[in-house]
């Protein structure tokens, strides 16, 4: 399985992205998926997680209420709506397919990443 991250982007602080991440060479279906990013000269994070079935979802404190996690297994795709954003949100963001977890290590496929840079 591949994972095709998307939609990444220069912003002004307060501002929206939706990042997208599609798979392909196999299905996704059965996997959670998350999304992690990694700021420079600091470790990947944990961002969110959904569920295979859509219907559980896990943020990182202090992206709730700004972010939301999304898939639609029949595009093979999920999907990161990113409101409110911040200069701290900068980071290359990753997709990850696996188990359900706020772990890297818990995760089997990952995505390239794409660069979010939220200006001040």
């Amino acid at each position: 399985v591949q994972l095709q991250a998307s939609g990444g982007g220069l912003v002004q602080a307060g501002g929206s992205l939706r990042l997208s991440c599609t798979a392909s060479g196999g299905t996704i279906k059965r996997h959670a998926l998350g999304w992690f990013r990694q700021a420079p000269g600091k470790e990947r994070e944990f961002v969110a997680s959904i569920a295979w079935m859509g219907d559980t979802t896990h943020y990182a404190d202090s992206m709730k209420g700004r972010f939301t996690i999304s898939r639609d297994n029949a595009k093979n795709t999920v999907y990161l709506q990113m409101n409110g954003l911040k200069p701290e949100d900068t980071a290359v963001y990753y997709c990850a397919a696996g188990w359900d977890s706020y772990y890297p290590y818990e995760y089997t496929y990952w995505g390239q990443g794409t660069l979010v840079t939220v200006s001040s």
